[in-house]
This record gives C-alpha cells, sequence and structure tokens, in this order.
C-alpha cells in the first residue's frame, strides 16, 4: 500500500508513531508532499463513493487486470487482513471511475 500511504493513515499529514514519523526505515517526512496529499485524498474521495477504504480500492484496482490472481500486502494489525479481503466485494469500476483515477495519477 504504497508504505501505508494508500490506507487512510496520512490522509491528514504524518501521524504520530506511522512509518513516516520515525527516524529508520524507507518512507521519510519529505516523501509525504503536500501533491502526494492532495493526490491520495482524491483518490479515498473516489473510494469513499464507491462504498470502500482506500486501501480497499487500491487493491481491487489492482485487481481489475484479469492478468493478476493475488495481490501481496503487508500488514501490521490483525484486522487489517478483513479489510483487504472486502476489497473483493467490489472489483468492478466504471469507466468514469477508472479515467478519474487515471488522472489524478498522472
Amino acid at each position: 500500500m504504497a508504505q501505508g500511504l494508500l490506507t487512510d493513515k496520512y490522509l491528514s499529514g504524518i501521524p504520530e508513531g506511522s512509518r513516516a514519523s520515525k527516524e529508520h526505515g524507507f518512507l521519510k517526512p519529505q516523501h509525504i508532499t503536500d501533491e502526494k496529499l492532495k493526490r491520495i485524498n482524491q483518490l479515498n474521495n473516489i473510494a469513499k463513493k464507491r462504498g470502500q477504504s482506500l486501501a480497499q480500492m487500491a487493491i481491487a484496482w489492482l485487481l481489475k487486470d484479469k492478468r493478476l490472481t493475488s495481490v501481496l500486502v503487508g500488514i501490521s494489525k490483525p484486522e487489517q487482513v478483513d479489510d483487504c479481503i472486502d476489497s473483493i466485494k467490489k472489483l468492478d469500476f466504471t469507466s468514469e471511475e477508472l479515467k478519474e483515477i487515471e488522472n489524478i495519477l498522472k
């Protein structure tokens, strides 16, 4: 999930205790720019309209490619497993949703 960026954790900035708030690790505060937060929030708005969490939509977006049979995700809490599994409840995307997502990702 892009080091947690494609979850709801960073929607309002860098929370205390998150990967980006720690001195060690791959994700650094300077990687979480205002532009990235804007895009993440735009994607989150689409996910909400779809009735999904941002993480669920990200997984569904990957699984829309019929060549893929699985997506590997990392979790840090047991309840995240259920959230990931729930992504299969809505795997279809409208053409408008796909266009909107592609425009955000440009």
